[in-house]
């Protein structure tokens, strides 16, 4: 590996890992990828010029708080597991991005396999450092695997690491292996598991045992609020809250009676019905009118719809994978995107005056402003065509990024292409500005919707690239100091933004024409004071006289009267609207897609089967060249184990394996299964959406054990046959 010995041990890790990243990535295939890192694997047994890694003492401190297990780990006792210790802040956007990588690492590699996820939590803000936040930050993003509360971070500072997220991986002897830093090396990270999996069991190094697991949980009742998010309003006054941790949108009257409740308490990524859809973690959302609404449904990375009207949710832009363009352009269901975690509604002009015969009334044309927190920019969805900007023309249904360079400052400027955000997390419109909370700056910004100008409101640094700018200071722009703010929403009667300053517990409210930020001292009807718990949302009621807040980490609203500060719960009636089982996974789903087949098999579960699905299209159609082909398992029988659970198409093919989960399982005349394929199609004139879905039934149970099963699916312009 020629890694000069005097080079500090940190520089060491990064420099091997660097240089089995560049054989890896500059190998042709797969086997060849194997060999380097088997390879890779060998040599750092035997090559003393990296010797000084294995003096390195990588252990816990013994007075740490633990999650998702029943006592304090010690990893001299976990000696034998190939171990990935996750290093991320919770507050980080890429932190989260890394989870999901992790999530698929984990189901590959469970621990009976010899490999361990233990996430050590080094907090950027203070408020990261309290148990109980990070109790409730491990059960909003759905983390199973051990955590620790490395508070005072020292792990962190004794290897001596700079970003989040770090991924540092160990040998079964505790020697630091493999240095990752920052999102996207889920592959590369699962080829390397099983490489090392493979490489130390033949030397009989793995321990397969399990751990004592007990996750950390906190159950809600099915019709309460879980870790809600934003707020919106509609014209006439009825509300949206987007219910993040039940994956669902709510449908409210001022009085707090739930008319719709949208989405379920499973995430998924499914457009239809109200009661069939599924989000995925929706945070941010806004109304077009009094029947519409947009959503920022995060985790899937995609932009939705809710029309009232139809009774229909739709997909507007998003592949339900996370993308990472800084530019965007494309058709909204083909654009890929990156946590968008709120929206807001913008009316222009089109400034194409060459058809208007009358230029004072000219018709104004929406357009979606999103702030997309996994590349740090602000995009727009564009529904209508328009020509807007230094007359730049954009195409009907486009979604493209439109403020921020994608790097993550706190950088302000004339020109919005120059401009750097830090995880914008909140949005609101004030006729022609965009007031922005940029959480991972800690500041308000504002952007000019006629020339795309960014400029400071409050808190942060002058200097762009200090992200550590935080506090609770009251005042005047950079003399104010916040902590992760993460929600806005501003009264046109009195030119005051009022802000969720979510790490510090707190809303606050700024004075616009002057730049100053002010604390609420609000009370509850005794006059005790209200205490917050990371509030996420908040909107203000059609007379601006009232503000409702989410308090998130507590699980409940407020609505508060903003003249006397005197809050009250915002009680929800759900006594109106279907129970929760009705917005469940539907059992069959044969009524809910215009392409649905069942297809029936003669099966022997003794043992693993493979089930190999094949779509081949008819000669008029083609699949988009660069779009995902993507599938996912939307019911499953409880009696089987079914891997994986979703995927994307090679050529047109996925592969699964079914396991009964107990010998004595009955197949005959059981629908085992539904898979959905979303799939990406072009003709010659236009590119097209189709999503279908196949249930697999077991017809007769036979003696003799078939490994693998093929279903092939014919699809055509207007139905699917299997063959």
């Amino acid at each position: 590996m020629d890694c000069p010995n005097e080079l500090p041990v940190i520089d060491m890790l990064t420099f091997i890992s660097d240089e089995l990243l560049h054989t890896y990535r500059s190998s042709n295939d797969e086997q060849e990828k194997i060999r380097a890192i088997t390879e890779f694997l060998r040599r750092l047994n035997e090559d003393i010029s990296i010797a000084k890694l294995k003096s390195i003492n990588v252990e816990f401190e013994s007075d740490l708080d633990w999650f998702n297990v029943s006592g304090p780990i010690s990893l001299k006792e976990l000696q034998g597991k190939v171990i990935v210790l996750d290093f991320f802040t919770y507050c980080c956007i890429n932190c989260m991005h890394v989870l999901q990588e992790l999530h698929c690492l984990e189901e590959q590699f469970p621990i009976e396999s010899g490999l361990l996820v233990i996430g050590v939590h080094s907090a950027k803000f203070d408020n990261e450092r309290v148990t109980a936040n990070i109790v409730s930050a491990v059960q909003r993003f759905g983390i199973t695997h051990p955590i620790v509360n490395d508070s005072r971070s020292t792990m962190w500072r004794t290897i001596g690491l700079r970003c989040w997220p770090s991924l540092l991986v160990l040998s079964p002897t505790g020697t630091p292996m493999l240095l990752l830093m920052g999102e996207g090396h889920g592959k590369f990270l699962q080829e390397f598991a099983g490489a090392a999996l493979s490489f130390f069991s033949q030397q009989g190094n793995i321990d397969y045992c399990c751990l004592p697991m007990q996750i950390t949980t906190n159950c809600q009742p099915a019709s309460n609020l879980r870790f809600p998010s934003k707020i919106a309003r509609s014209p006439l006054g009825r509300y949206a809250i987007a219910d993040s941790g039940n994956n669902r949108v709510l449908i409210v009257t001022s009085s707090g009676l739930v008319q719709h409740k949208i989405g379920g308490q499973q995430a998924g990524f499914v457009n239809g019905s109200l009661t069939t859809s599924r989000f995925n973690n929706p945070q941010g959302l806004a109304f077009v009118d009094e029947h519409a609404l947009i959503i920022a449904d995060t985790k899937n990375h995609a932009l939705r719809k809710i029309s009232l009207t139809t009774g229909k949710v739709e997909t507007l832009a998003g592949t339900g994978v996370q993308g990472n363009e800084r530019i965007g352009g494309r058709i909204g269901p083909l654009q890929p995107l990156s946590s968008p975690w709120d929206v807001a509604i913008f009316r222009t002009r089109d400034m194409d005056m060459s058809f208007h015969l009358d230029e004072r009334n000219v018709p104004e044309k929406t357009i979606v402003l999103i702030s997309m927190a996994g590349t740090h920019q602000i995009w727009g969805y564009f529904p209508e065509g328009i020509i807007w900007w230094k007359f730049r023309k954009f195409e009907p249904l486009c979604c493209v990024a439109l403020i921020g360079n994608g790097l993550e400052e706190n950088r302000n400027n004339s020109y919005p292409q120059n401009a750097a955000f830090a995880q914008p997390s909140g949005l609101a419109m004030a006729n022609d500005v965009l007031y922005i909370a940029d959480s991972e700056s800690s500041s308000i910004r504002k952007t000019s919707m006629i020339d795309g100008k960014v400029m400071p409101v409050v808190g942060g640094d002058r200097n762009p690239l200090n992200l550590f700018a935080f506090g609770d200071v009251d005042g005047k722009l950079f003399n104010a100091k916040l902590q992760h703010p993460l929600g806005v929403t501003y009264n046109d009667a009195s030119n005051r933004l009022y802000v969720a300053d979510s790490y510090n517990h707190k809303i606050k409210v700024i004075d616009t024409d002057s730049n100053n930020i002010s604390t609420l001292k609000i009370t509850n009807q005794n006059k005790t004071d209200l205490i917050f718990n990371e509030p996420a949302g908040l909107c203000l009621d059609t007379n601006g006289q009232n503000l409702l807040v989410s308090d998130t980490n507590n699980h409940a609203i407020h609505i508060i009267d903003v003249a006397t500060l005197i809050a009250k719960p915002f009680v929800l009636d759900f006594s109106q609207i279907a129970s929760t089982c009705q917005t469940e996974a539907p059992k069959c789903l044969s009524k809910k897609y215009d392409d649905h087949a069942i297809k029936t098999l003669a099966l022997n579960l003794i043992k693993t089967i493979s089930i190999h699905f094949s779509l081949r299209l008819s000669p008029e159609l083609n699949f988009t060249k660069e779009a995902p082909q993507k599938w996912i398992l939307k019911t499953v029988s409880q009696s089987l184990k079914i891997y994986p659970s979703y995927g994307t198409l090679l050529n047109g093919m996925c592969n699964l394996q079914v396991q009964a989960t107990h010998h004595e399982f009955s197949c005959v005349n059981n629908e085992l299964f539904t898979i959905e394929f979303s799939l990406n199609l072009c003709r010659s004139n236009c590119c097209l959406i189709k999503r279908i879905s196949v249930s697999i039934k077991c017809g007769k149970t036979i003696e003799e054990h078939i490994p693998i099963h093929n279903v092939n699916i014919h699809i055509n312009q207007s139905n699917i046959n299997l063959l």
